[in-house]
């Protein structure tokens, strides 16, 4: 074993998937690169995420409470990565990353439609985003699409490495 730098610990543990988090405030559309989040609870299906108060999205979500979070395949890793790259203060990131904004049934915030699923999400618990950007966010519509055969995802790993999902294996389980 070795001294890790402390910084580095958040590429050990990332939770999940690099996901794609879309706000609409005043009229305009909006989305961000995100890989700070994790699942909190199965009923209602709760999320946690982390929007740092420097991010455009950051005033849109806590204005409006609602976002959707996209799960893009690897397919769209380059636009991903651009994506959180720049910042939606200037640029219209559906239009200069080539993504569909599609209508949500219960946010405002647009689906993805190049994305291998969505979440609509509405905002539950505020009480850790003064401290620590950290917003809680109940699944109230979810949407899958059943067209996309390549469902492998991305996994940051930090400083530009990402993982991208592997084999899939089966081990007997008490889940359902």
């Amino acid at each position: 074993m070795r001294n890790l730098p402390l910084p580095k610990v958040y590429a050990l543990i990332e939770p999940g998937p690099v996901v794609l988090l879309t706000t609409s405030h005043n009229g305009r559309a909006n989305v961000m690169t995100m890989s700070w989040h994790m699942m909190l609870e199965f009923e209602p299906p709760l999320i946690s995420c982390v929007v740092s108060s420097g991010n455009y999205s950051f005033a849109a979500l806590r204005a409006t409470k609602q976002c959707v979070i996209a799960i893009p395949g690897v397919a769209l890793a380059p636009q991903v990565v651009k994506i959180g790259n720049c910042s939606g203060q200037d640029t219209d990131k559906f239009t200069k990353f080539g993504l569909t904004p599609v209508p949500a049934a219960q946010v405002e915030a647009p689906l993805i439609d190049e994305c291998l699923a969505n979440l609509e999400l509405k905002v539950t618990d505020t009480r850790m985003v003064n401290k620590y950007n950290l917003f809680v966010l109940e699944v109230v519509n979810a949407w899958v699409d059943p067209g996309q055969k390549d469902r492998r995802t991305i996994h940051h790993q930090g400083y530009g490495s990402f993982a991208v999902d592997g084999e899939t294996i089966k081990l007997p389980s008490k889940m359902r």
